[in-house]
């Protein structure tokens, strides 16, 4: 019954959007079938899918090499947990101040976000996109974004079997996974994500707070839109003051001091001498002799299951 419910949705707004002139029944049927596929896709279908994606994202834009100064640099902040678990952090040479995450585990950071932001802030950008995926909040807008191209394309094409896609229906599915909306929820989940992975990481979590407010100087220069520089990064609703303010009371209600008014940057012994001698190797001065780590996501944020 369900199904047939679907088709009839699918039928009615293919005949709205193509008003009194004929449509092809086949097309509409397609349109259907690839709509009720899309709300059944398997998990590991999102997963084929969004490689796919992400595969042709990389090839049309700029990625950076792994040798180019901001790929060393994303490298520096995330060695401690990149590439493990599924984890696919990398760099898209862009001026936008943006960054995502898909379903898979990968993760693309713009230059034009790292320019702005410090090593810190930037990992904290990362928390909160890891926290969309392991929340399944991006496998949720793919399947969403999946439906809506399925659509499109079922009306547009006869052609519409599950399996490799086209380079076209791709670009569609792109274009609709990046017109899609995190609900409030979601955002707020995420923001209390990247707040404990920085904690895990042995960092003030003001940092998550202070990254959303140089979103916020951005989005208020602009007009208060966002305009193109921003993107649609943290754009959705909640707006980025409210969430900024929700982080930073947050942070004060367990204690925290806001670094520079009083407030230590790392608040873990090993994570502060980790930075010290990063700082001593960036500087070219010898390393410490000792036994100290580097700095990693909390006990049970390592275990990424996508």
């Amino acid at each position: 019954m369900k199904v047939f419910s679907i088709f009839c949705v699918v039928f009615c707004a293919a005949s709205t959007l193509q008003g009194c002139a004929a449509v092809s029944i086949s097309r509409v049927s397609s349109a259907g079938l690839k709509a009720i596929q899309a709300m059944t896709v398997s998990d590991e279908q999102i997963q084929q899918y969004t490689r796919e994606f992400i595969e042709k994202s990389d090839k049309e834009n700029s990625l950076a090499a792994a040798d180019d100064p901001y790929s060393v640099r994303l490298n520096k902040i995330t060695s401690s947990f990149n590439n493990n678990n599924g984890l696919n952090i990398k760099v898209y040479k862009k001026d936008e101040v943006n960054a995502f995450a898909t379903a898979d585990g990968s993760i693309r950071v713009y230059s034009g976000l790292m320019d702005i932001m410090t090593d810190e802030e930037i990992l904290g950008v990362i928390g909160h996109e890891i926290g969309h995926v392991m929340n399944k909040d991006t496998r949720d807008a793919f399947k969403n974004a999946l439906l809506v191209s399925a659509l499109r394309d079922g009306i547009s094409s006869t052609a519409g079997k599950v399996g490799k896609l086209t380079s076209s229906q791709l670009g569609d599915l792109g274009e609709a996974f990046f017109q899609s909306q995190y609900s409030q929820k979601q955002e707020y989940a995420a923001d209390d994500y990247g707040y404990e992975f920085l904690k895990g990481c042995g960092l003030n979590p003001w940092t998550m707070s202070m990254a959303l407010d140089k979103l916020k100087q951005l989005e208020q220069q602009a007009g208060g839109n966002g305009g193109g520089a921003i993107n649609q990064l943290f754009s959705t609703h909640p707006n980025i003051a409210a969430r900024t303010g929700r982080l930073a009371e947050r942070a004060a209600g367990e204690g925290f001091k806001k670094p520079g008014d009083g407030g230590e940057l790392y608040i873990t012994e090993a994570a502060a001498k980790a930075a010290e001698e990063q700082s001593k190797a960036d500087s070219g001065a010898p390393e410490a002799k000792d036994d100290a780590g580097k700095a990693a996501p909390a006990e049970g944020n390592t275990d990424w299951s996508f």
